[in-house]
This record gives C-alpha cells, structure tokens and sequence, in this order.
C-alpha cells in the first residue's frame, strides 16, 4: 500500500507499544493490590480488574492482528498504493434528505419528496440507500434503473445525488447480497448478527474478510465509477456503518482485523474509480482501531460520516484514557478540513440523545448546532422519517439555513483535495 500502509503500520504499532506498556501497569497494579479489610470488596476489586485486563488485552490483539494484515494480506485487485485525489472532486456541501426503506422506487412517495425539496432551498439533494443485491441482480449483472431514475428526477430539479451502498442489513428478511455470493467459494457471503445479550437475529452483514468477497464489491464499485463518476450532479457515494455487530457465531481476531483491512482496500478502490466524486464511510466502532482506520480514510482522501448523531452517547463521546480510545465524536474536529465531514443523522437520533432511550427529546436546532459547530460538518444527511420530517424542514426554511447554498455548514475545500468543483 506503498506511503499510506508505512504511516499507518507505524503510527499503530507505537499506539500498540504504548498500550501494552499501559496494560502492563494495569497488571502489575493487579498484582500489588492491596489487602482490603472487607473480603468480599477486594474479591470485587480483583473480578473488575481482572475483567480490564483482559478487555484492554483482547482489544490489542484486534488492532495488532489489524495492523498486520494491513501489511501482509494479499490485496487482489488493490493496486499498489493510494491513488491520490488528483482531479476535481465535485463539491456542494450543506443539508440532504435520507430515503428510507423502499419509499425510493414508489412514484407518490417520491412526488412527495420532490415537492419538499421545491419548498425547502437549503436541501441540496437526497441520499438513496441500496442494499447491494438491489444492484447486482447475478454475478456481474447490475441494474442501474433506480440510481438512473433518481438521478435524472433530481438533475432536472437542479439537485443532487449521494448514494449509499448498505452491506449490513437490519432486518433479516432483507436480501442483502447477491445469491452467488452465498456459496461456499465466498464461506456463504454473509454472518448473523444480533442485539448484545440476546439469541434474536437482527440482520446480516457480509464476510469481507474474505478476499474473493472483498474483490466482487470492489468490482461493484468499479462499474458504479464507471456509470457515475462523470455525472455532474451525481454527489457522492458511501458505505455503511463500520461496527460488525454481535455476530451469532463468535469471530477470529484474524477475522476481524481482515475484515477492516479488506474495507480500507476496498475504499482504496473508490477513490480510484471516483476520481471526481466523494467518497464516504460511516465509522462508530469498534473504538480500538479507530485512530488507524480514521487516520488511512484521511490519507487517501475519503470522507468521514456516521451513522447516529446522539448528543449524549457514552461510547461515541468517550474522551479516551491511558488505557482505552477515545470515541468517533473525537476524530471529526481532527480531520475537518482535510477530508470531508458528513455525518447522518437518523430517526432514533429525533426521538432520544441516547442509544439506549435514557436520555431526552433532543430539538432540531441542538442536532444541528453538534453537527454543525461539535463535528464540523460539510454535509449532513437527515432521515426523512415520518414523525419528524416536517420539523426538519421547518428548521431547514429558517433564514439562518437559507442564507447561503450550504445552509450554513463549511465550504471550505477539503485540503486533500487538489482542487473542487462547485
């Protein structure tokens, strides 16, 4: 991977040095503990410890088994290195519609949408979500028709298209990928995943792992650069969130430091095929490699979304100790400017500042005010949920966000950018 494999391998492997050296003090101050005059207490002292431990410890073998694999894995169709951001990357920042579910392909659905986009100027354009059997019908066979359709409707509007390739579903009924991926040549092409704790199957998300998997959405990606990238009105293009989920059956660390190496290869690949678009990916966890994976998306010039905007979620706004990494929410100050910034901001983030319901009812203006001024966003994709929608576009027809084509958000060209066309 030539310069960008040399940063990364080395950056991480010092953070790897560091927390073993950390983890090392954990230990020994395991070791040296103190009697406790209260049994039971010190047995709870001795547990926690021991639980941390192992937590920090299991954590550092993901990222090292990440780190080597980003060195030693054979990369198939990834060519030697990071294709720089040479050209002119297509650039209209500010606020865009999310579609959601499978309103996209419904004509009275979309009359409706492209009447609030009429109504409401400060929104650039929609984010289409297609799950990849949506688009690959069989092995090499893709239908553009939906992608095609949209983005006729919307160019004729003066607006833009950003499409999302899912490879993670969150329903288990959804067919995910294509059926010639679920054979034993690519180990079924799909894991189970469910809700921590429990045995219910919530979706699938795909093998990527495995090389031959990795290469069939590489050759996606190649025939929607072909397609799209010359498009003037054809935004961007990005992926689903980075967190595996819990997977039914236990995964190899081997397993998933492949899986996010495979990713990073395949985000190789897009800006190569997307020479003049943006490319995007959706990062939240696993927090361990976080600083390596961020840090290649901003060398090769890809951009950083999420897939929640939660205003008071622990895990993405954990500020990081010696021992553990710090959240997602960290990362985005760090890389505006650089790369583009474009978080989502989805239906559950309308009804509660936590994940797990703990929280309040956040208003429009405090998302917008995190996204704008806490992660300093270019873009921000908003979920047109039934219950909530019309509050967006009322806080979308304020003055403030029609003030200026980007709604107020930064325009500034990303500085990895060798130039921007807008």
């Amino acid at each position: 991977m030539g310069s960008t494999n040399q940063i990364l391998t080395t950056n991480s492997l010092e953070l790897t040095q560091k927390e073993l050296q950390k983890n090392k003090i954990i230990t020994t101050n395991y070791i040296n503990a103190k009697p406790c005059i209260n049994n039971s207490a010190m047995q709870l002292r001795i547990n926690f410890n021991h639980a941390l431990v192992i937590s920090q410890v299991y954590g550092l073998l993901i990222a090292f088994f990440f780190i080597i694999n980003m060195t030693l894995i054979p990369w198939g169709a990834v060519h030697s290195a990071t294709p720089p951001v040479t050209g002119p990357v297509k650039w209209h920042p500010g606020h865009y519609y999310t579609i959601m579910g499978f309103g996209k392909d419904k004509t009275w659905y979309m009359d409706q949408v492209y009447r609030e986009l009429k109504s409401t100027p400060a929104l650039r354009g929609l984010q289409v979500r297609y799950l990849w059997a949506e688009i690959e019908k069989s092995e090499g066979v893709y239908d553009f028709a939906s992608i095609d359709r949209q983005l006729a409707a919307l160019t004729t509007r003066g607006k833009r298209l950003v499409i999302q390739v899912q490879t993670k579903s969150f329903n288990p009924e959804w067919k995910l990928v294509p059926d010639y991926l679920k054979t034993a040549k690519y180990e079924g092409g799909v894991f189970a995943f469910g809700t921590y704790g429990t045995t219910t199957i919530r979706g699938h998300n795909i093998k990527l792992w495995n090389p031959m998997v990795r290469d069939r959405l590489i050759a996606l990606f190649r025939a929607l650069g072909k397609r799209y990238n010359s498009h003037p009105n054809f935004e961007g293009i990005g992926m689903i969130e980075t967190a595996l989920g819990q997977s039914m059956d236990p995964l190899s660390s081997a397993q998933i430091s492949g899986f996010y190496a495979n990713l990073l290869s395949v985000h190789q690949q897009m800006r190569l095929h997307f020479p003049n678009t943006m490319t995007i990916q959706e990062v939240n966890y696993p927090r361990d490699i976080l600083e390596s994976f961020v840090g290649a998306l901003k060398n090769m010039g890809t951009g950083l979304s999420g897939p929640d905007i939660f205003l008071e979620e622990p895990g993405l706004l954990y500020e990081g100790t010696q021992y553990a990494s710090k959240g997602i929410y960290h990362h985005y100050p760090e890389v505006a400017g650089i790369i583009p910034v474009a978080p989502q901001v989805m239906a559950s983030n309308y009804e509660n500042t936590r994940h797990d319901g703990t929280g309040y009812q956040p208003t429009m203006l405090e998302l917008l005010a995190f996204a704008r001024d806490r992660l300093k966003s270019n873009y921000i994709f908003w979920a047109r949920s039934p219950e909530y929608y019309p509050k967006v576009l009322e806080m979308l027809n304020w003055s403030e966000q029609k003030k200026d084509p980007a709604g107020g958000l930064s325009i500034a060209c990303p500085s990895n950018f060798s130039s921007c066309a807008n």
